[in-house]
């Protein structure tokens, strides 16, 4: 697997999205992709409790602990790299979580129009 260029939206290095639960394709904490991630793992969120129920509701448990996996499940606050076509359908049923344009990969508008994002960044001033 190659991994793509890690530059964010911004068009800067990409920062790193969460260690605690490690999260992204590679589980490396940063929105890295490749050819192999077609869920596009490249949009880094700030996790809510209705957004975590939402998830699960769409089939897609992301609060319960899966300890075979390493996986402590998330929290409230937690920062955490989303699919960009689950943070778009999220966005369409008024459910997106905030984003961190900064820790986002550039490959997420490929799915995802940068006005959305910066609607709903959390690292905007």
């Amino acid at each position: 697997m190659e991994l793509d260029e890690s530059v964010s939206v911004l068009g800067e290095p990409l920062e790193l999205c969460g260690d605690e639960p490690e999260t992204g394709f590679f589980r490396d904490g940063h929105c890295n992709t490749c050819a192999e991630d077609v869920g596009s793992h490249t949009v880094c969120v700030e996790v809510s409790q209705a957004f975590l129920e939402y998830s699960r509701f769409k089939g897609n448990d992301l609060s319960t602990p899966m300890p075979e996996h390493g996986f402590a499940g998330l929290k409230p606050g937690d920062s955490w790299c989303l699919c960009a076509a689950r943070w778009l359908q999220a966005y369409q049923d008024s459910m997106a979580p905030r984003v961190y344009l900064a820790r986002t990969h550039q490959r997420a508008l490929e799915i995802v129009p940068m006005d959305l994002l910066k609607e709903f960044a959390a690292d905007l001033n």
